[in-house]
């Protein structure tokens, strides 16, 4: 008799919790993954992901930083050049730019300029995406940057549990893994496994299924897809919900598989529509599946202005519940 294997002890936890937890768990499994920021030892950082390190792992593994993300993400990979595993947090996605000489032309290009023999497994953390009313340079979404530099890797999880799983994957990865939270996802809540939890790079999850349209989707955009998919079914539309979670590595064939049974797609992200991920995504399919489409794929993603301060222009620049409804609905008619 095959026994089935028992499913692992969980717990609800926050988004921000769930990381904490992947971290906690990844500076006991090995020690040379140290972490340092802006104001994440004591402060335990802006949103509260690294409270609670500083006095179980001291100053040595968990650091403060001055206010320089040149020099934060310098310092990363010169430790991981040198052995160590850092995990660095940038405040605000929007501060990336400052850094980005660090990112693209060292960061990516070191393991393959020394010819594989130099590695930079580092791991950088930042928040972005609206929705706090913290304004034009404190809200965007630029994961389409990063994922258009060869070297790195780009993580975007949904959930608490991918969030956990997700960042310990990274963590252990060899590769320099830049890894984008929503902050509007800290305070939500789902099921986590409470022991050693590591979610594959590079592999989506059908986050519902259906089979009239596929939507693909990433981020705080998952749940509101998942809501608008709610809504379509009292309407007796199935539509199924896929969250890439890592940009890079991209899962195609599960993005394919699924727009081969439902013949429609749907792409939906918060960054600004032009030059945005999704077009990549609409491409892939267009390319590899055009024969098995009924509607042209479809691009739902922001508009080209920065994001405002007022709440109401905040949501009305950004994709919401209810116009992923409206375009897939059109797709579907």
């Amino acid at each position: 008799m095959q026994l089935k294997e028992a499913p692992s002890a969980t717990r609800e936890m926050f988004y921000a919790e769930a990381l904490g937890d992947a971290l906690r768990q990844e500076l006991r499994r090995d020690e040379r993954v140290v972490i340092f920021g802006e104001d994440i030892a004591a402060h335990g950082g802006a949103f509260q992901v690294t409270a609670g390190l500083l006095k179980e792992f001291g100053k040595d593994r968990v650091k403060n930083t001055p206010i320089s993300e040149n020099g934060i993400v310098g310092m990363a990979v010169g430790a991981a050049l040198t052995g160590l595993r850092p995990v660095v947090e940038l405040m605000y996605v929007d501060f990336m730019g400052l850094a980005m000489d660090q990112i693209v032309n060292q960061a990516a290009q070191n393991r393959f300029m020394f010819g594989g023999q130099a590695r930079v497994p580092m791991v950088l953390r930042t928040q972005g995406g609206s929705g706090r009313g913290n304004a034009a340079q404190h809200s965007k979404s630029l994961e389409a940057w990063v994922a258009h530099v060869a070297g790195l890797k780009v993580v975007m999880p949904s959930t608490p549990a991918d969030a956990k799983g997700l960042l310990a994957a990274a963590i252990r990865d060899d590769n320099p893994v830049i890894f984008i939270e929503h902050k509007l996802l800290y305070r939500t809540k789902g099921e986590v496994p409470t022991g050693e939890h590591v979610v594959p790079l590079g592999v989506a999850d059908v986050k519902r299924e259906g089979s009239d349209l596929t939507i693909v989707t990433w981020s705080r955009e998952v749940l509101f897809s998942l809501d608008a998919a709610a809504k379509l079914a009292d309407e007796g539309i199935a539509a199924e919900v896929i969250d890439v979670r890592t940009l890079v590595p991209l899962d195609r064939e599960t993005i394919l598989r699924s727009v081969r049974k439902t013949h429609r797609l749907l792409v939906v992200h918060e960054a600004v529509k032009r030059a945005g991920y999704g077009a990549e995504i609409a491409s892939l399919v267009a390319e590899e599946a055009f024969d098995d489409l009924d509607a042209p794929p479809k691009r739902l993603a922001g508009l080209e202005t920065p994001i405002p301060y007022a709440q109401h222009l905040e949501k009305s620049v950004v994709p919401q519940v209810d116009d992923i409804v409206h375009a897939a609905k059109g797709l579907v008619g």
